[in-house]
């Protein structure tokens, strides 16, 4: 976690300080695109960490790793001269992460809850619901 932190300052510290924040709008439609990828790619990721791991963290950690490992390796590709570099981008790769990360917890949670105890009692209530 550490890594990724140094890994974003140093991204950071590379995009020109007289960039005027008027050519990258915190809502201009790209934040739109950045948020839905990291979603998916984060629900993905928490899908395919489920596969091969039975604690939550580690597929939380998946999940994680491959959408802000796709946000950074993104905006490192803008740095070089593909695109322009965004810090914004990156915030918006975050909180996509975020959202998914959460939304593939709670149907985990829900749908997915080892059998026995409190947690089969619970997705036992929620389905009767519907």
């Amino acid at each position: 976690m550490r890594a990724l932190a140094l890994l974003l300052a140093a991204a950071a510290s590379l995009v020109p300080a007289g960039a005027a924040a008027d050519d990258d709008p915190w809502f201009g439609p790209d934040k739109v695109k950045h948020f839905g990828a990291s979603a998916a790619l984060a629900v993905g990721g928490y899908a395919l960490g489920a596969a091969f791991f039975d604690e939550v963290p580690a597929r939380l950690a998946t999940g994680a790793g491959i959408a802000l490992g796709a946000g950074v390796a993104k905006e490192v590709a803008d740095l070089a001269g593909a695109g322009s570099a965004s810090w914004r981008d990156l915030v918006w790769d975050v909180a996509g992460t975020g959202a998914g990360l959460l939304v593939a917890w709670g149907v985990d949670a829900v749908f997915f809850a080892p059998a026995g105890g409190a947690d089969d009692a619970r997705l036992v209530t929620l389905q009767g619901r519907f």
